[in-house]
């Protein structure tokens, strides 16, 4: 992968470190020749110069970044407590929770052990990917259908207990998100905007790279049964969002219905073979039947594990996401699949401090302009 840009305007200058190193498949693809890809790069890399025009989406940016947010900074539905150990009481617990944190509790020992999770208090991981994309549009009897596959690299930072960053970039889109332990929010060329609700964990920490969160979310799962994933036995951990989160989630123009979450463990080895979720969001209308839905859905296969500093890391795998749109008359469908590698991974990072995790300036502008909404509307009613 591409880590470093040369001086284009000394020939003697030092290189410039890239915030996101790319795949060189990606680079060939940005212009005819070495000095036009790296100007195009450089600026992709410029905050103002996001999104410019690819051939892949000239006609439809918005859309595909649309589909590379849902799928590249997708975020889980639940705060994920990293600044405890892990706990597995089974007391007073049905069977299949008792069972469910027995699995959780092999996945611990599989994935390195307690001592060696709890070592961990910040992560770095860069990782290349293939991201292809197929449209299909359905009103009446008319269909459309269109597919692309692009290339592109991520960038993900953490540090406990809520704290992380991720840059993504694909073709030449780059999409950003993260969490300052207050706010969860994302940022693209089209907008920035903070999510609804607790700061919550993004989805690739449950695709192999967190085992610690991931054995937290699970805590608190059942066991549903047995299925076999590629060859491989699993035992099925299943998880629902509660009220007050989904609530939480809402807005005063969506309803989000339910996101369940599912997780194979391999009964061969205790690691998590396979992460799914899905999540069912309406968009209110005046007319109950007017509301029009959004239902995503997303698997992911994960693969080569291998040990980092102790701690089992999934290296590679595969996620599919399936997102339809239905009512007022409207079909829409979209498949996503991305093919992930990881190609560095280091822990306990020094000097990450809370500024790398501060949110772009609109978003805080927008939190504070809520806060002040919700304060005078407490005022309102106390008077």
């Amino acid at each position: 992968m591409k880590k470093l840009c040369p001086n284009l305007e000394k020939n003697d200058g030092l290189e410039t470190v890239l915030e996101v190193p790319i795949p060189e498949e990606m680079f060939s693809k940005m212009g005819s020749n070495a000095a036009i890809r790296w100007k195009n790069m450089r600026n992709l890399m410029k905050a103002d110069k996001l999104c410019a025009q690819s051939k892949a989406v000239s006609s439809n940016n918005d859309q595909f970044i649309f589909l590379l947010k849902i799928v590249g900074s997708a975020l889980i539905p639940f705060q994920v407590q990293l600044d405890h150990a892990i706990s597995l009481p089974v007391m007073d617990a049905s069977i299949k929770a008792s069972t469910a944190k027995y699995i959780v509790q092999q996945y611990l020992a599989a994935s390195g052990g307690q001592a060696a999770l709890n070592s961990i208090n910040s992560m770095y991981a860069v990782g290349q990917l293939q991201m292809a994309t197929s449209d299909i549009h359905q009103s009446g009897n008319h269909m459309n259908s269109k597919r692309t596959c692009e290339d592109g690299g991520f960038v993900l930072w953490q540090k406990n207990p809520d704290l992380w960053f991720l840059e993504l970039v694909v073709s030449d889109c780059k999409v950003s998100a993260g969490s300052n332990g207050i706010v969860a929010w994302s940022h693209s060329s089209n907008n920035s905007n903070a999510s609804k609700g607790p700061p919550r964990p993004p989805r690739r920490f449950f695709q192999g790279l967190d085992p610690r969160s991931t054995a937290n979310l699970f805590l608190n799962a059942v066991c549903i049964g047995e299925k076999k994933i590629k060859d491989e036995e699993c035992f099925i951990l299943k998880l629902e969002t509660s009220k007050d989160m989904l609530k939480a989630q809402s807005t005063a123009n969506t309803e989000v219905v339910h996101h369940t979450i599912w997780g194979y463990f391999s009964q061969r080895s205790g690691l998590l073979i396979q992460f799914e979720d899905t999540k069912l969001v309406r968009l209110k209308s005046a007319k109950e039947d007017d509301s029009v839905f959004w239902e995503t859905s997303m698997e992911s296969m994960l693969k080569d594990y291998r040990y980092i500093e102790g701690v089992n890391i999934a290296h590679s795998g595969k996620t599919t996401a399936t997102i339809y749109r239905y009512g007022k008359n409207i079909d829409y469908r979209a498949k996503v699949e991305e093919t992930w590698k990881i190609e560095e991974i280091d822990f306990n990072i020094s000097g990450l401090s809370m500024d790398w995790f501060l949110p772009p300036a609109d978003v805080n502008k927008e939190n504070e302009e809520c806060d002040s909404r919700i304060a005078l509307a407490d005022n309102r009613a106390v008077s």
